[in-house]
């Protein structure tokens, strides 16, 4: 079993030659086949997290560790974090001018399994995610990203999701701009990868409407740069009629406690 596990982390960006800490002792363990949410309230480090883990350039690990398997996470670059099993499902997917869809995921399938999936067989396959996901056809032969909807870019990162069958998955934000059809779908196809058993789930988001689909074995609370209260599916219910307000407090009164 594949196992995330995120140990004391700390993670800083520049700010104007100033190096500004984001995430402040970050620990979390994601086992594959588990779900967890993460939930907190903007400017908490939600997506500072995603993008460490992913290996973005513009966050920099000033201490703690990111281990896959016992690999070392923090050592691999960009490519070997996703050959690795990594994946990271953005909350605002870039445009690939050029570079058309099918191309683009036949690619991305061939540098994951080590050799290019046999083409009739992928065609069948591609049509099955694309189906399961109301994507027309068509959309195969569309630029990556370039014209879509907020909603066509949602839906292509999970037929990524669900075509490259991650060991781990990061989803950022991907309830963002979504109208409540193509919630549905995308929760959908999140719901078939983690049934699976093969991935575990990393889901970022503020609200609790998406997890009324997607139901997480564990809720993380995240303010100030850290994880401030852990629990079940419950959490979420009390976070949607309490709001976030009581744990920004006690963070606040704990950093003032420490100054």
């Amino acid at each position: 079993m594949s196992t995330l596990e995120i140990r004391d982390l700390h993670v800083t960006v520049d700010a104007d030659g100033t190096p500004w800490e984001i995430l402040r002792g970050v620990n979390l363990t994601v086992r594959q086949g588990e779900t967890h949410a993460i939930m907190g309230p903007n400017g908490s480090g939600k997506s500072t997290l995603a993008y460490s883990v992913a290996g973005h350039p513009k966050y920099t690990v000033s201490q703690g560790t990111v281990t896959l398997d016992d690999a070392d996470v923090l050592a691999m670059t960009v490519d070997q974090r996703a050959r690795a099993g990594l994946f990271l499902a953005m909350q605002y997917p870039v445009e690939v001018p050029g570079v058309s869809v099918s191309n683009f995921l036949r690619t991305a399938a061939t540098a994951i399994r080590g050799e290019a999936p046999k083409l009739r067989t992928w065609v069948k396959e591609v049509r099955s995610a694309m189906d399961s996901l109301a994507i027309d056809p068509a959309f195969a032969e569309r630029d990556v990203n370039t014209g879509f909807s907020g909603g066509e870019k949602k839906r292509h990162e999970i037929l990524q999701l669900e075509l490259l069958h991650p060991r781990l998955a990061i989803l950022d934000e991907t309830d963002s701009g979504l109208d409540i059809d193509a919630l549905k779908v995308v929760a959908e196809g999140v719901n078939r990868v983690g049934a699976g058993g093969e991935t575990g789930i990393l889901l970022i988001t503020h609200y609790t409407r998406i997890l009324r689909y997607i139901k997480p074995d564990f809720v993380h609370v995240f303010v100030d740069g850290r994880i401030v209260e852990e629990g079940g599916p419950e959490l979420a219910e009390t976070l949607e009629s309490e709001g976030y307000e009581r744990f920004v407090k006690a963070a606040a009164g704990a950093g003032a406690s420490q100054a």
